[in-house]
């Protein structure tokens, strides 16, 4: 299973300098899970750079996968992890979605840098 956090697709959606190191994970939809943490901040930030009709967009492609609601199993576990690893609490969400479905995390958030289970891409500047 892979997760590709925020990051990670909105660097797809904007064909930035890491899209391709992405698009493996994206493209196996079958395998792919997606927190509803990352469906919201997608939505935002495209909704704020591009409109609501790329937004409306963006998220049709990311339902695609499979999206795992935050329920109170996985609100526990984020809260636990987020103290553990001194995380965001969005962080903390992907990451505990990503430990409950046995899910390898794709990003450029450092914040996840050395982390178990993470593919991480620092960012390359435009």
């Amino acid at each position: 299973m892979n997760l590709v956090d925020s990051s990670g697709w909105l660097e797809y959606f904007s064909d930035g300098p890491q899209a391709s190191a992405f698009e493996k994970p994206l493209k196996d939809v079958e395998s792919l899970i997606v927190p509803t943490i990352c469906l919201y901040e997608v939505f935002k930030v495209v909704l704020r750079e591009r409109g609501e009709n790329d937004a409306i967009q963006a998220i049709a492609i990311m339902r695609q996968g499979s999206v795992v609601d935050l329920n109170h199993e996985l609100a526990l576990l984020a809260a636990r992890i987020s103290l553990d690893f001194k995380l965001p609490m969005a962080d903390s969400v992907v990451l505990a979605t990503a430990q409950l479905n046995g899910a390898t995390i794709w990003t450029q958030d450092n914040d996840f840098e050395n982390i178990k289970g993470v593919k991480y891409f620092a960012k390359i500047k435009k």
